[in-house]
C-alpha cells in the first residue's frame, strides 16, 4: 500500500553550467523531467522563452544507437564462446566507464565498419552463390550437350533449345517437324518426370517454320546463350567460383567470430550513446532564454534534501512544492521485501493513480497462498526455490526480472507448505519406488489431507479462500470510498452487499452450529437486499431508481461466479498430483531389477521436469488471473504513469558511483 510520495519541482539555472548540471543530474537520478506542452492555451510557454530544438541531435545519436545495435546483434550471431544462462549488467565505476569509453571509441568504430564492410560481402557472396547454384541447376539438364552454349547460330543456320512436357510422342514431333524442315537435326538431350529437353539445329529461313510445327506440342524455347562452352564446362567454371566464394564467405565469418570476442568494447560506446542521447533528449524538454533555462518535474520527497543540496550547488533558483489535490503524479511502488517483488504482477495488470492505494502489499498474500495450492508438491517447491536462490546468486538480476524471480523464489516456499500439508513429495513417488524396488510401501505422511482423496474438501477450502479474497477487495473499495469521503456510498455499495453475502451463508450453514445463527443470517440477508433494492439506483431518476435496484441486486450472480473462479485452486492443484502420480506409474511398469530402475529414473527426470515447468507457469498465470479479474475487479482502476527520473539507462553496463 505504498506510494512513494512526490513533490513538485521547478527549477532556474545558468545556461553556462547546463551541460555539466545535466550530467551530475543524470548522475543524482531522482528528478524525472516533465516535458513542455507546446500547445497548451491554459499554460503557453512565457514570451521571450524558447525550447532547444535538439531532435537533430538526437536523431544523430539514435542513429548512431541503431549502427552499434546492428553490430551487436551481429557479432552476437557469430560468438561461439559460452554463453552466460541470463545475461547481466556489468559493474564498473564512473571513472572506470569513462575511461573505456575514451579508450575504445576509435577502435570500436573502426570494428563497427570492418563488421558492416563483412557482413555485406558475405551477404553479396551467398547471393552470388545462390545464383551460380541456380544456374548449376539450370545446365543440369543439358550437360550432355556437346554444343556450345553460346553458339547460337551460323552463316546459315540457328541453334535452339527447348522443352516439352513429359508426356510428349517423342516419335510425333520427330516427324512432324521433319516433315516441315527435312534438314533440321533434333536432339533429345535428357527427360525427367516434368520435361523433355530437345536441341535444334536448322536454316535460319526454317526456324519460323520449325517453331511452328512444334506450337502443338507445347514447346518452350530455353534461352542458355548467356553461358559459356558447353554446359559441362560451364557448370564446372560455376562450381569452382562457388568453392572460391564460400573460401571467401569463411575468412569473414571467422573475421566476425574473432571480433565477437571483443564486443565489451562497443558495449562501453552503445551504454555512452544512449546517455548522451537522454541528456539530448533533456535539454529538448527544458525551457530556455538567452542566458538561463528552466523546468518543471518531480522528485520523490523522500529525496528532496539531495535535490536541495545539488541544486544550491549550481546557485539555482528553485521551488519544491506539494501536489494540488487529485493532481497526476508520477508513480514510484515502494513495498517490504515480502511484497516488493510482487510489485511485478502489478505493474504487468497497470500502475495505480495516485487517488489510488498500491495493491501489492495487501495482494502479495494472497498470490503466496494461491501459487503454493496450485502447485502443492513439497519436492517440486524445493526444487523451484533452490534454483530461484542458485539464480539470484549467481547472477545480479535486476528489476522485472530480479522481481519475478523472487516471486517465484517465494512461490516455492508456499508450494513446500503446502506440498507438505497434502502429503505431496513428487507426487506418490516415495510409496511406488519403495514398492516396486524395496518390496514394501513406504508412504510420506500426510499432515492435514490428500486432495486426491478428498477433492471436495479442497474444493470448499479454496471456495472459502476465495471469499475471503473477494470480501478484501470489496473492504478496500469501502475505505478508497470513505477516504474520499463518501461514507454512504460505502455502506450503500459495500456494507449492504456483505449484510447480504454473509447472511445468506449464515442462514445456509449456521444451523448446523446453532439455530440461532441461521434466524441472524436470514435477518441480515433481508436487511441487505432490502438496502440494496432501495439504494442500488440512488443516482437515477424516476422508475431508474427501482429498476436500478433490482439490477444491483442481480449481480449477486455475478459474485456466485467469482466465487466459482477460485475452484481453479482445486483443479491446479489436482493436476499437478494426478500428472505426478501417472508419471510414477508409467516409470514402474518396467518392473523391478536394473533394466526396470533405469526406466523408472529415466521416466521419472523426464516427467518431474515436464510436471514442474506446466504447472509453474500454470500457477504463474491463474494466480495473476485471480489478483486481476476478481480481486482487482472490485476497486482497482490504474493507468497510472510511471516515476521516470532523468538517470543513466545503459544496457550493457551498470555505472557505480561512488555514493552508491
Amino acid at each position: 500500500m505504498a506510494i512513494v510520495e512526490m513533490s513538485k519541482l521547478s527549477v532556474i539555472c545558468l545556461n553556462s553550467q547546463k551541460k555539466r548540471f545535466i550530467k551530475e543530474l543524470m548522475d543524482l537520478g531522482v528528478v524525472e523531467i516533465s516535458k513542455p506542452d507546446t500547445n497548451s492555451t491554459n499554460d503557453p510557454i512565457p514570451e521571450g522563452t524558447f525550447i532547444a530544438n535538439n531532435s537533430a541531435e538526437v536523431s544523430h545519436l539514435d542513429a548512431q544507437i541503431a549502427v552499434y545495435g546492428t553490430v551487436l546483434d551481429t557479432l552476437n550471431n557469430y560468438y561461439e564462446g559460452k554463453r552466460p544462462l541470463l545475461k547481466t549488467r556489468k559493474e564498473v565505476s564512473a571513472d572506470d566507464f569513462a575511461r573505456e569509453v575514451e579508450q575504445n571509441r576509435d577502435y570500436a568504430e573502426k570494428m563497427a565498419g570492418d563488421v558492416a564492410t563483412a557482413v555485406k560481402k558475405i551477404s553479396e557472396d551467398k547471393n552470388e552463390v545462390n545464383r551460380l547454384s541456380l544456374l548449376i541447376n539450370g545446365l543440369e539438364p543439358w550437360k550432355d550437350l556437346d554444343l556450345p552454349l553460346d553458339k547460337t547460330e551460323t552463316r546459315s543456320s540457328t541453334v535452339f533449345m527447348g522443352t516439352v512436357p513429359a508426356k510428349t510422342n517423342v516419335e510425333k514431333l520427330l516427324t512432324t517437324v521433319l516433315e516441315q524442315a527435312p534438314s533440321a537435326v533434333i536432339q533429345k538431350v535428357s527427360s525427367d518426370k516434368l520435361q523433355i529437353y530437345l536441341c535444334f539445329i536448322c536454316l535460319k529461313e526454317e526456324k519460323p517454320t520449325v517453331l511452328e510445327a512444334l506450337r502443338e506440342f507445347s514447346f518452350s524455347i530455353v534461352s542458355l546463350g548467356d553461358n559459356r562452352g558447353t554446359a559441362a564446362a560451364a557448370m564446372d567454371e560455376y562450381a569452382k567460383r562457388i568453392e572460391e566464394l564460400k573460401n571467401e564467405i569463411t575468412i569473414n565469418e571467422d573475421k566476425l567470430k574473432a571480433l565477437a570476442n571483443e564486443t565489451e568494447k562497443i558495449e562501453y560506446i552503445y551504454d555512452d550513446l544512449l546517455i548522451k542521447r537522454d541528456r539530448a533528449k533533456a535539454v529538448g524538454d527544458m525551457i530556455n532564454t538567452k542566458k538561463v533555462f528552466c523546468f518543471d518535474g518531480w522528485v520523490p520527497t523522500a529525496a528532496q534534501d539531495r535535490v536541495k543540496k545539488f541544486l544550491d550547488k549550481y546557485e539555482c533558483y528553485y521551488e519544491i512544492s506539494e501536489p494540488i489535490k487529485d493532481e497526476s503524479t508520477p508513480i514510484l511502488l515502494k513495498n517490504n521485501k515480502f511484497a516488493t517483488p510482487f510489485e511485478a504482477v502489478t505493474e504487468m495488470y497497470s500502475l495505480p493513480l495516485a487517488t489510488e492505494i498500491d495493491p501489492t502489499a495487501i495482494m502479495a498474500p494472497f498470490y503466496f497462498i494461491f501459487f503454493g495450492l496450485m502447485l502443492s508438491d513439497a519436492a517440486y517447491g524445493i526444487i523451484l526455490s533452490a534454483a530461484c536462490f542458485a539464480l539470484m546468486k549467481k547472477f545480479k538480476l535486476e528489476g522485472t526480472m530480479k522481481k519475478l524471480v523472487k516471486l517465484l523464489f517465494f512461490g516455492g516456499i508456499s508450494t513446500f507448505i503446502w506440498g507438505a500439508l497434502f502429503g505431496g513429495w513428487f507426487g506418490d513417488a516415495v510409496a511406488v519406488f519403495t514398492r516396486t524396488f524395496l518390496g514394501r510401501e513406504i508412504a510420506m505422511p500426510v499432515i492435514w489431507f490428500d486432495p486426491l482423496e478428498e477433492p471436495m474438501t479442497l474444493l470448499i477450502f479454496s471456495i472459502i479462500l476465495g471469499a475471503i479474497h473477494l470480501f478484501v477487495g470489496m473492504g478496500i473499495q469501502a475505505y478508497m470510498l470513505i477516504k474520499d469521503g463518501k461514507p454512504w456510498d460505502a455502506l450503500f455499495d459495500i456494507g449492504f452487499w456483505y449484510m447480504l453475502i454473509i447472511g445468506l451463508v449464515l442462514f445456509a450453514l449456521g444451523g448446523s452450529v446453532a439455530a440461532i445463527l441461521s434466524t441472524i443470517g436470514m435477518w441480515l440477508a433481508i436487511v441487505g437486499a432490502v438496502g440494496i433494492l432501495l439504494t442500488g439506483g440512488r443516482n437515477k431518476k424516476g422508475f431508474g431508481k427501482i429498476t436500478g435496484g433490482l439490477g444491483s441486486l442481480y449481480g449477486i450472480t455475478s459474485y456466485l461466479s467469482d466465487a466459482l473462479s477460485y475452484s481453479r485452486l482445486l483443479a491446479l492443484g489436482l493436476a499437478t498430483g494426478v500428472v505426478a502420480k501417472v508419471v510414477n506409474i508409467l516409470g514402474s511398469l518396467a518392473g523391478s531389477g536394473i533394466v526396470g530402475l533405469i526406466v523408472f529414473i529415466a521416466v521419472f527426470l523426464f516427467g518431474t521436469v515436464f510436471n514442474l515447468a506446466i504447472n509453474v507457469l500454470g500457477a504463474y498465470v491463474h494466480s495473476c488471473r485471480l489478483q486481476y479479474v476478481e480481486f482487482f475487479g472490485k476497486f482497482y482502476t490504474g493507468g497510472g504513469k510511471g516515476f521516470v527520473p532523468l538517470t543513466e539507462n545503459t544496457k550493457f553496463v551498470k555505472i557505480i558511483n561512488k555514493e552508491d
